[in-house]
């Protein structure tokens, strides 16, 4: 495996953010977090990193850093680190979410995207995070076991949301 980087989301990856963002709706996975219709590539780079600052925040979010991972000048997924948890996120969402593109995946990236999340959120001061996966999504399971993740039950579906399984994966804070 090549090196990954995991870094800001930046103004020259509209072309290949937006052919992740096309692959991965087929999985009902949103690659580009928060796009509002009609706002140009410059506007949304600079909101989402605004929303690491905790700025430009809507009702229920919260301050989150957007990465993404990239192998040898290409973005292979995404990751969102969310500083702390609301009510949501306390039950399903967690403090990372992460996806690798479909012809990327078994190739240790997701790991790879993951560890480096547990780093971030380290640096946040958050000792365990809350990660989550569906419960039918077994190769994210893997993942998060693979990083030390202690299961936490799972939380129900909801008319909007698959159930979750939940877990604690220590920070190394």
């Amino acid at each position: 495996m090549s090196d990954l980087l995991l870094r800001p989301l930046g103004p020259d990856d509209e072309a290949q953010a937006r052919a992740a963002h096309a692959e991965l709706a087929a999985d009902d996975f949103g690659f580009l977090m928060f796009e509002r219709v009609g706002e140009s590539w410059p506007d949304y780079v600079a909101r989402i990193e605004g929303h690491r600052r905790g700025q430009d925040l809507e009702e229920r979010m919260v301050a989150s850093t957007f990465l993404v991972a990239e192998v040898d000048g290409q973005i292979v997924g995404r990751a969102s680190v969310r500083h702390e948890l609301n009510d949501f996120l306390a039950t399903w969402g967690g403090h990372v979410g992460y996806g690798v593109r479909p012809a990327h995946r078994r190739r240790g990236y997701a790991t790879a995207i993951l560890r480096g999340c547990l780093e971030v959120c380290r640096g946040h001061g958050i000792e365990h995070a809350l990660v989550t996966c569906d419960v039918d999504n077994v190769g994210s399971a893997a993942v998060i076991e693979a990083c030390d993740g202690v299961p936490d039950g799972v939380a129900p579906a909801t008319g909007t949301v698959a159930a979750k399984k939940r877990y604690w994966v220590p920070t190394g804070l």
